[in-house]
């Protein structure tokens, strides 16, 4: 079950970035990881660094996917995220946090989600 997740994520995560390609974004890196955990695509919006979590479900069963991307994950995105920066030398860039959810076909993006 765990591998299905797995490939249903890096599904979702492809679909993501070509839907922020059509929408303007420059990718900047996909499953970033540093010691403090994983960002799941970086991207460049009109000058704006953003941080993307993508949750993919295909049934409301455990509730709509942005729902999983909890305080506790916020909070470990952002730690993971100021590591990019500083490791980037962009310290002071401006930045957003986005979450993309996926819902069998249907996709949402939430700008500013956290």
């Amino acid at each position: 079950m765990k591998e299905r997740n797995k490939i249903e994520g890096d599904i979702g995560e492809i679909e993501t970035a070509d839907v922020l390609k059509k929408k303007g974004y420059k990718i900047l890196a996909t499953n970033y990881r540093n010691k403090l955990g994983e960002i799941d695509l970086i991207a460049m919006d009109k000058g704006v660094i953003v941080f993307v979590e993508v949750k993919r479900r295909s049934t409301l069963a455990f509730g709509r996917p942005i729902e999983a991307v909890d305080f506790r994950k916020q909070q470990k995105i952002r730690r993971v995220a100021e590591m990019y920066l500083i490791y980037n030398h962009k310290p002071y860039a401006d930045v957003r946090f986005d979450v993309i959810e996926i819902l069998g076909d249907e996709i949402n993006h939430v700008e500013n989600a956290f």
